[in-house]
């Protein structure tokens, strides 16, 4: 589990934990008023569902918003936040794939997060 990016962000089926070769899952929540700061996957295209609550997803800059059991794709290369506008919790699954050649190389950040010192997310081996 991590909070370094704003919410919290809970891989479930990584390299790490199952020894997946080609993507890894996990969820992210997001309680009122709390966002994932904007990053992007250089290697990976990140497939998200919101499976409670409502989210603003903002990708290069384009606002979209995504209701309960609703889908949508990041492409590689871009630039995402997640944002929790409503008044309720939002339940997000997602899915990375391909594996970046290392967990270093999977994530580049846009903006400063919001707990620059906690641990981040342990996908890798």
């Amino acid at each position: 589990m991590s909070t370094r990016l704003g919410g919290t962000i809970r891989p479930l089926l990584t390299p790490k934990s199952v020894g997946a070769s080609s993507g890894f899952l996990g969820t992210m929540t997001l309680e009122p008023g709390e966002f994932i700061a904007e990053h992007y996957h250089p290697y990976s295209e990140e497939f998200m569902f919101v499976a409670q609550g409502e989210i603003v997803v903002r990708i290069d800059g384009e606002e979209i918003v995504a209701r309960a059991n609703e889908a949508m794709l990041v492409p590689k290369f871009g630039s995402h936040r997640y944002e929790n506008r409503g008044t309720e919790t939002a339940l997000i699954v997602f899915q990375m794939s391909p594996l970046a050649p290392s967990p270093e190389e999977g994530h580049v950040e846009v903006e400063k997060p919001p707990f620059p010192t906690a641990t981040p997310p342990v996908v890798g081996q």
